[in-house]
């Protein structure tokens, strides 16, 4: 039973998360309602799915709290926080004045050259309205704010909590249900180079992704992000889809850590015996 109310209760947060821009931007369309409405039940019934069932399939870190629900709480803070900013335009209020003119604060200060802000800005097209210029900028740059205090307290969280290891032993096959430890070579080997490779991609992207649109923009039609939900949606998972990696990254370079440590610890205790042969002691 609980299990199943924990499963239940992710899943109705997960239908939650996608059904926010819907449910506080004015002047929905139907259809638009209606595809976010399935789109959250489907939502809702594969987290349910994945969290109720006693073998993983494809969620990573299930039983490593709290990295999914940290994930969980950066994209739900972008997501509403760009919601409420985008309500402000047509349905003004105290709080969504407070939070666009924090969000204008903060993207007119990351927006410099060669900055991830400035790289997103620069995607748009060349005609774009000035309103629409700066909507970006303004979400770009809190976006980008939240996927930055989501990985430094993940860092906390690594380096001085001590996660995973003060959870007791971390299984790899609950944890980790995409690597196989059989498939060759040393696994203290292919998780460092995993890590490397996570947490390269996670520099990267938030540049690499609005060059890639804009180097794309001459052979299909630019992206518009006129609309709020488009806006909204394109603002979030680029800040938090690098920010996912960045930390899957330094997960598994821990996890290599453990795994190296363990083994020290092993060969330390092992004592020789005459013959040659080892004994662990």
């Amino acid at each position: 039973m609980t299990r199943i109310t924990g499963a239940a209760a992710r899943g109705l947060l997960v239908a939650l998360l996608l059904a926010t821009p819907a449910l506080l931007l004015p002047d929905v369309a139907d259809d638009s309602s209606q595809i976010v409405l399935v789109m959250a039940m489907l939502a809702a019934f594969l987290t349910f799915a994945e969290y109720n069932a006693k073998s993983p399939s494809i969620v990573e870190f299930r039983d490593a709290s709290p990295f999914n629900r940290l994930r969980f709480v950066t994209l739900f803070g972008c997501v509403l926080v760009l919601s409420l900013i985008c309500k402000g335009r047509t349905d003004p209020s105290d709080v969504t004045n407070a939070l666009t003119s924090i969000g204008q604060i903060i993207g007119n200060a990351i927006d410099f050259p060669f900055s991830p802000v400035r790289m997103v800005v620069l995607m748009l097209p060349a005609d774009s309205d000035d309103a629409v210029i700066s909507a970006v900028r303004t979400s770009a740059g809190f976006s980008y704010l939240v996927s930055l205090v989501a990985m430094t307290a993940f860092l906390f969280l690594v380096r001085v909590m001590n996660w995973p290891a003060r959870q007791g032993a971390f299984n790899v096959w609950i944890n980790l249900p995409m690597f196989d430890p059989t498939a060759g070579g040393d696994v203290l080997y292919r998780l460092r180079r995993d890590a490397r490779v996570n947490i390269a991609l996670g520099f990267l992207l938030p540049f690499a992704i609005p060059a890639v649109v804009k180097a794309a923009a001459d052979l299909i039609d630019p992206i518009t992000l006129d609309n709020p939900q488009t806006l909204i949606w394109t603002m979030s998972a680029w800040a938090f889809l690098p920010a996912s990696i960045l930390m899957r990254g330094i997960s598994m370079g821990k996890i290599a850590d453990m795994i190296d440590e363990k083994r020290r610890r092993t060969y330390a205790n092992a004592t020789t015996a005459e013959d040659g042969s080892f004994q662990i002691a």
